[in-house]
């Protein structure tokens, strides 16, 4: 049975209109960083992996948590990034779209067993095949 899925222009304006009403959600989602992060992490690929695996030995990855300000998040959360979420969203609909085509694409060209009762193992089969499909779309490039 294949899958119904909502055309990637229709589901691009969804994303775009839902996300500039979600200034809210913004604000209770951040965790970002400024600067240019792809010139920066390009030339840092090395230090960074080397920076991880310190960080893992040293637990600092709970540490930091613990001595967060959970205030100062909220704060600029709520504040800066609560004002520029909308427009954010804005601008990144045509690529949304772009991206998620291919993804959809790949679920509309399914044909999945049909569904069973509610608790049959056979659903989780599909589950499976839809999973196995996008990770192949994500990795294989298929």
């Amino acid at each position: 049975m294949a899958l119904k899925v909502k055309d990637a222009a229709l589901a691009a304006r969804k994303f775009v209109d839902r996300g500039r009403a979600a200034a809210g959600d913004y604000a209770a989602g951040v965790a970002g960083a400024a600067g240019d992060w792809q010139q920066r992490t390009a030339a840092a690929a090395e230090t960074y992996n080397q920076g991880v695996q310190d960080a893992i030995s040293r637990g600092a990855f709970t540490r930091g948590i613990n001595g967060a300000a959970a205030t100062k998040y909220q704060e600029r959360a709520s504040g800066v990034g609560a004002q520029r979420f909308p427009q954010g969203i804005g601008a990144a609909g045509p690529e949304w779209e772009q991206k998620t085509q291919p993804y959809l694409q790949t679920i509309a060209s399914l044909n999945l067993e049909p569904r069973r009762p509610k608790g049959d193992p056979a659903n989780i089969r599909r589950v499976e095949q839809v999973a196995t499909a996008l990770r192949r779309r994500k990795v294989g490039g298929a």
